[in-house]
């Protein structure tokens, strides 16, 4: 039989409240409520279907802090990591949010209500503690320290939750698992012992073998349960891993193996993290479940080091293994040996055995680059997945922004490249000119900084869905401002390429070259708010590219920027 749930009782509450769902969904209605944050979301259908065992909601204060502190419930249950429920003062005031009164909990996609929360407290986290005890450090290099301090509310809400529904899915839906129906499915195939392999990340042969070797040692079958959540931001996208995934499940001996999804927002936690995994997979049914070397942790703090000891997490988990009552199996890194062309753990290697190794930070780069990836790596089916959704740069797409004074010459080069890269043909090209997003796209727009810094938003969210498609942009606004010019590279670099060229051609030379008479105007005051004159511009600290236009002809300009382009793998065939 599968194991029993932490604290002995599935908390399965959507089948708990189903005879009253009707009921809930009228009473919803007239209730207040509020729309889940993607981190709520996760948590909540933990919780509702019971992956979050013993919670029925989420944490008061009094658990809050006996959690914080000492990674347990107020009754003593063992629970290492906060589930909380963020709030704003706003939200407390317009909901006239109190204790005892019930607030609807709602899904951001589709509006449906998927619980009713009654209010138990309302409380001001200590987020510095927060920081400290479950993450090891008040360090905003780790990801989620800096959701806590940016993006996570002021006040949480504690209380029980009643069940409407879950949130609903529509993709790989049939690999997607409550705790009781993976239970079930357990029982269907006659798995006793289920060994877990928590994972992130695609997997390759390495993946593959050392799940087999914990199968093999414990006479386990295999679940595969990885998370398609939140995960560290920069994670390779779920979708792309769950292709991974489906795609080396028929490499296990038939019947060996199978696949369910976590819906969980993981706060690589580490050590803490690792705790709480086993005990979700506990709530999963597993009776093992695999530890990894540096386990859910975040990699480097932001004085270079590791967050945590790569041994950290397994060392954690074993103090309390007698009170989680699954097994936990240390991961085993194993190692390449092409002399015997087979996977064995590094432990077992005789002294002096030559090994074959390649790092993530190596393959994301032979992914983008389209170098050759070994077949004793990984599967030539995966390979293909992952390099479908990872092109080499000349498949990529890219966003050039130009930046300087009006009448610096932006325009005329953009023109220009846009015309360039059309004759070369290898992607389409989109051109952004300033004024033209001024009259189609930003119109109620003025120009102060608050709205100039809108209009680059803007533009940099068009530039970041054409780059994504593979496609080539120029924009050229003036984009006066550091910070607007950095949110841009951030939001449009998660797809493909940026380059920032500025075009520094002196202010003087912009005025004395200006046959419109603009500069005049701003000069009389007739134009307020213009850039140069009556507002700052800039200057780009660290820019890709720096050019003069009255130095040097558009043509040259342009042709320093098809080169920078070629160097970097974007245009041409190596």
């Amino acid at each position: 039989m599968s194991n029993p749930p932490h604290g002995g009782i599935l908390k399965d509450l959507i089948a708990r409240d189903a005879p009253r769902q009707a009921s809930l969904k009228l009473a919803a209605a007239g209730l207040p409520s509020i729309t889940l944050t993607e981190r709520n979301i996760c948590d909540l259908e933990l919780i509702l279907n019971g992956g979050f065992s013993p919670l029925e909601g989420f944490l008061n204060q009094r658990d809050y802090e006996s959690v914080v502190n000492n990674m347990r419930l107020a009754d003593g249950s063992l629970w290492p990591i906060p589930i909380n429920l963020d709030v704003s003062q706003e939200q407390i005031n317009a909901l006239g949010l109190t204790h005892g009164a019930r607030l609807v909990l709602r899904d951001p996609i589709d509006d449906a209500a998927l619980a009713i929360l009654t209010i138990d407290d309302i409380y001001t986290p200590d987020k510095h503690r927060e920081a400290v005890n479950v993450f090891g450090d008040d360090d905003l290099a780790h990801p989620a320290v800096e959701y806590l301090h940016k993006q996570t509310k002021a006040f949480y809400v504690g209380g029980k939750v009643e069940a409407i529904q879950l949130s609903s899915h529509y993709d790989y839906v049939e690999n997607r698992y409550t705790p009781a129906e993976l239970r079930a499915h357990f029982k269907k195939l006659n798995w006793t012992r289920v060994v877990a392999f928590q994972t992130r990340n695609p997997m390759h042969r390495a993946h593959r073998e050392l799940t087999v070797r914990a199968a093999r040692d414990r006479q386990c079958n295999v679940l595969i349960h990885p998370v398609v959540g939140m995960t560290k931001p920069g994670d390779i996208d779920h979708y792309t891993r769950v292709r991974v995934y489906k795609a080396i499940l028929p490499k296990y001996p038939q019947g060996m193996a199978t696949l369910s999804l976590l819906p969980l927002a993981m706060r690589m936690a580490g050590p803490r993290e690792a705790l709480w995994h086993a005990i979700i997979r506990k709530n999963y049914g597993c009776t093992h479940f695999i530890v990894g070397r540096d386990h859910a942790g975040p990699g480097k703090n932001s004085k270079g080091n590791d967050f945590y000891g790569p041994y950290d997490a397994q060392d954690l988990v074993a103090k309390y293994k007698d009170e989680l009552h699954i097994e936990v199996v240390p991961f085993q890194m194993v190692a390449y040996v092409p002399d015997t062309d087979e996977y064995i753990p590094q432990d077992e290697l005789p002294a002096g055995t030559k090994t074959l190794n390649i790092s993530g930070t190596e393959l994301r780069r032979r992914l983008k680059t389209g170098a050759a990836i070994p077949d004793w790596f990984t599967y030539p089916d995966v390979q293909t997945i992952l390099r479908s959704q990872n092109p080499p740069r000349s498949k990529q797409g890219f966003t050039v922004l130009l930046t300087g004074y009006w009448n610096s010459g932006a325009s005329i080069i953009a023109e220009a490249l846009q015309v360039v890269l059309n004759q070369d043909g290898q992607r389409p090209t989109t051109l952004l000119k300033g004024e033209t997003i001024r009259s189609e796209l930003s119109k109620e727009l003025g120009f102060s900084k608050k709205d100039r810094d809108a209009n680059i938003k803007r533009i940099a969210f068009v530039a970041g869905e054409v780059t994504k498609c593979g496609g080539a942009v120029i924009a050229a606004p003036i984009a006066p401002y550091e910070a607007a010019r950095s949110d841009a590279k951030k939001t449009i670099s998660e797809f493909g390429g940026f380059f920032l060229v500025h075009v520094a051609t002196p202010l003087e030379y912009c005025i004395a070259t200006d046959r419109t008479g603009t500069y005049a105007k701003a000069q009389r005051g007739e134009i307020k708010g213009f850039t140069g004159i009556d507002d700052p511009y800039e200057a780009p600290s660290n820019p890709t590219l720096r050019v003069d236009a009255s130095i040097h002809s558009v043509s040259q300009i342009v042709h320093e920027i098809i080169l920078l382009l070629e160097k970097e793998g974007y245009i041409g065939e190596r």
